[in-house]
């Protein structure tokens, strides 16, 4: 609001040229190393098979997370994973977090987002964009795909403080400081 007042003076009393219109601040993103996710159930921009999708909404699917798996990271002392819509209406959708999986971790089976204890003990989900805990399949409006983001994080925490009422965009802001790492595999979805 600032700048916009501060441009509007500057416009309107001295004529200022464009280099005089003061900018946002800009915040310079921190280095993490990279990591490599991979999945039996699909690779690196493939679709993801109707069982993954949600089952809801017009969507038929089974709900199911897919398997996930990555190479143990150095320093890790926990693991986080999101799984993220960039394409949807409104700045993208959150179908999954899950956070202070055990440093041994280096990968999840099919099904882990259930509700059925298949997650590593002390593991925490996060409330999806769909309202609930846990993973909510991909689920787009008719049109064209999207793109769906599943992101492991290597963090430097062995527990974030998040739980089963934390939204997405919480989520994130809870784990980003402790991120050492992290590495991403994106499947497509469409309808």
């Amino acid at each position: 609001m600032r700048a916009f007042l501060t441009t509007l003076a500057c416009i309107g009393l001295a004529g200022c040229s464009e280099a005089q219109v003061p900018s946002a601040p800009i915040q310079a993103e921190r280095s993490v190393a990279a990591m490599v996710v991979t999945s039996p159930d699909f690779a690196e921009g493939q679709t993801l098979a109707l069982g993954h999708a949600y089952s809801g909404f017009g969507c038929v699917g089974s709900n199911r997370s897919p398997a996930l798996s990555w190479q143990p990271v150095v320093g890790a002392q926990s693991y986080a994973v999101t799984v993220f819509d960039p394409d949807a209406p409104g700045g993208g959708w959150w179908h999954w977090t899950v956070a202070n999986l055990p440093a041994s971790t280096t990968s999840l089976p099919a099904g882990a987002g259930g509700r059925r204890g298949m997650l590593p003990q002390g593991a925490i989900q996060g409330r999806n964009d769909f309202g609930q805990v846990g993973y909510g399949g991909p689920c787009p409006p008719v049109g064209p795909g999207h793109r769906y983001v599943f992101t492991v994080h290597a963090l430097s925490e062995m527990t974030v403080l998040v739980d089963a009422a934390t939204a997405g965009p919480a989520f994130k802001a809870a784990i980003e400081p402790a991120t050492i790492a992290q590495g991403t595999l994106t499947g497509l979805f469409g309808r």
